[in-house]
């Protein structure tokens, strides 16, 4: 285990009680790095003549690993451990989001205005049109974070309280990169009407729906129909925000490599919601040329499935879409030529000698996490530009990169909805922000933690809903207030 990498997700404070004499903390930190654990920080807690206690931080590689290292503090005689925390699950302790009030109530008139009597005359002017609850409520600036659960990270159908910690994770990357004030729902229920229902009551509130973790085909029926009945964005970050972060490397990665969109041979393993929205995306884009596997293996027209009508829906548009040369078999076997594979699927589904009969300067998106379809060591000698889902290798696909901004370039118009080409604007913005004399194999996304990628996608998605009149903007909150006053002088 000790060679093992080490991951923050795995960060354990571990309190010690040492003898209080010379080198008795070398003897515990010596036992930790031989275990091979990622020391961090280490603090004193209380000292006397005889004893010291210290809080040791470290990284390590999964909880059998943590057990381990204990183990081997264990047998450093001078010392004991007193007690161990996981420090992801302290983060979590009380949920990491929490409501604050933008205005001071420190007064009866701060008092008057914010609720009674006055917020009555801010409530009749909505009565009177409904449009200024855009202006006069956080629904202009507030987005509901929908999931029922049942396709969270790599888990699975955990369920909704099992789901939350997630979606408040995602409530957090929207307030911390784009100051949207997104907020956690997870519903009990899988039935596609009753979460329909159930978003399109409560739309009222919010300024855009962003559907997380609802499993495939559910989500693709859910997303379309609340799309057509509400006069808000809705968007399935799973399929949307994967497609459009693919997109955007795959830009970049074709200046390295001189290879053109629409000569591309693609490879698509995994086509579940992300699957089919990399593909829609890429086509969007002008590649033509794209063969899907799922857990059957290569999806067309003369498969089993498709001839006797009991393919899904969205799959037989898919194969209608694709693999015109009815290519079959498992993703190996149908490599061969690949200018790119993309893989959204499962642990190590492509054996890394398949890429050898990828054409050359091939390109490896392997982006099930935590473990990929084939490591990045693995894909090294067969690829010349390689990509992952993880933070811990170059060119991390991270969804964060796109829909802090798309949402707030649909907020800041008002668009009403975030259509095909604001996701292609969205990925043309994300690629630019490397110059193309900064570009390496292993630069061709930024970083997650770039700050000038979602004012860029918000600019660029706001554009577009401009240029094709999606956008309905009326203005700020001072502008309101001036038309009031107007109409109020005017006697009406």
């Amino acid at each position: 285990m000790a060679g093992a990498p080490t991951s923050a997700q795995y960060s354990l404070t571990i309190r010690v009680e040492l003898e209080h004499r010379p080198g008795a903390l070398g003897e515990v930190l010596t036992a930790i790095g031989g275990a091979g654990g990622q020391l961090g920080a280490i603090d004193l807690i209380e000292a006397d003549d005889r004893r010291t206690l210290r809080d040791v931080t470290l990284d390590a590689s999964d909880q059998q690993h943590w057990r381990g290292i204990l183990r081997a503090i264990d047998a450093v005689q001078s010392a004991r451990v007193v007690d161990a925390t996981d420090r992801t699950l302290r983060m979590h302790i009380g949920g990491k989001i929490e409501q604050h009030n933008k205005i001071p109530l420190k007064t009866r008139d701060d008092l008057s205005m914010a609720y009674t009597p006055g917020v009555a005359r801010v409530c009749q002017a909505i009565a009177a049109d409904p449009d200024k609850a855009f202006q006069y409520t956080i629904k202009r600036n507030t987005v509901a974070v929908v999931s029922d659960g049942t396709a969270v990270l790599g888990l699975g159908d955990i369920g909704p309280e099992a789901a939350m910690p997630v979606m408040e994770g995602k409530a957090m990357l929207f307030k911390e990169f784009a100051g949207v004030d997104a907020f956690p729902i997870c519903l009990d229920t899988k039935d596609p009407d009753e979460i329909v229902s159930i978003v399109r009551a409560m739309a009222p509130t919010f300024g855009g729906i962003n559907l997380e973790d609802i499993s495939a085909p559910r989500c693709f029926e859910i997303e379309d129909r609340l799309k057509r009945e509400l006069d808000i964005p809705v968007f399935h970050d799973d399929q949307h925000g994967t497609a459009v972060v693919v997109l955007a490397a795959l830009l970049n990665a074709v200046k390295l490599t001189g290879k053109r969109l629409e000569d591309l041979r693609v490879l698509v393993v995994g086509l579940g919601a992300a699957g089919v929205a990399v593909t829609r995306i890429l086509l969007e884009a002008g590649v033509e040329h794209v063969i899907g596997c799922d857990s059957r293996g290569a999806l067309h027209t003369g498969r089993e499935d498709y001839l006797d009508g009991s393919m899904t829906e969205i799959k037989r548009w898919y194969a209608e879409s694709s693999n015109p040369e009815k290519r079959s078999g498992g993703p190996a076997d149908v490599i061969d030529g690949a200018d790119l594979f993309i893989g959204l699927s499962g642990a190590r589904v492509m054996p890394a000698d398949a890429l050898e009969r990828m054409a050359g300067d091939a390109m490896v998106f392997a982006m099930a996490n935590p473990t990929p379809e084939v490591t990045p060591e693995e894909a090294a000698p067969y690829a010349r530009i390689v990509a992952t889902g993880r933070s811990d290798y170059p060119n991390q696909i991270n969804n964060v990169l796109a829909f802090p901004g798309i949402f707030r370039g649909a907020l800041d118009v008002r668009a009403r909805q975030i259509t095909e080409d604001m996701k292609l604007a969205a990925a043309e913005a994300i690629a630019a922000i490397i110059p193309e004399g900064e570009l390496r194999e292993d630069y061709i996304i930024p970083s997650a933690f770039n700050r000038d990628v979602a004012p860029a996608v918000a600019d660029a998605v706001s554009r577009v809903a401009h240029e094709q009149g999606t956008a309905s903007e009326r203005g700020d909150t001072i502008g309101f207030a001036a038309i009031d006053a107007e109409r109020l002088r005017a006697g009406d």
